[in-house]
């Protein structure tokens, strides 16, 4: 899960820089996606070391639910910007959209990491 957290937070780099350089480097928040993927790859790659998995593993969680949180109403605003509405500034909107796709999918993969480790915990009888 280690790499899959690295590889969520160079996409979330990505998806922010494209973002910023989309808006000609005129919006800052624009990086948003970019901070909460550089936090991600750290916390990333952290977890490759077995005695600081369990810890850094747990706090992606959390850092990726705050970030789904945060990015959620962008996923409304895509969805008067596909039924033709008039939105203010689009790309905001898709970047929101994107980051909060990209987020809860990370969380529920992590979950579903965390159900798999405890299920072989408990079969192993610890």
């Amino acid at each position: 899960m280690a790499r899959t957290t690295i590889v969520f937070g160079v996409v979330l780099i990505a998806l922010g820089v494209g973002g910023y350089l989309g808006a000609a480097g005129v919006s800052v928040t624009a990086l948003i996606p970019a901070a909460f993927g550089a936090v991600l790859a750290i916390l990333g790659w952290l977890a490759r070391n077995q005695r600081y998995q369990k810890h850094a593993m747990h706090v992606a969680a959390a850092i990726g639910l705050m970030g789904f949180l945060g990015s959620v109403r962008g996923l409304t605003g895509i969805v008067d910007l596909i039924s033709g509405a008039d939105v203010q500034r689009p790309a905001a909107v898709g970047s929101q959209s994107a980051m909060a796709l990209l987020m809860a999918t990370f969380v529920g993969l992590c979950v579903k990491s965390f159900i798999d480790a405890r299920r072989a915990r408990i079969n192993k009888g610890e």
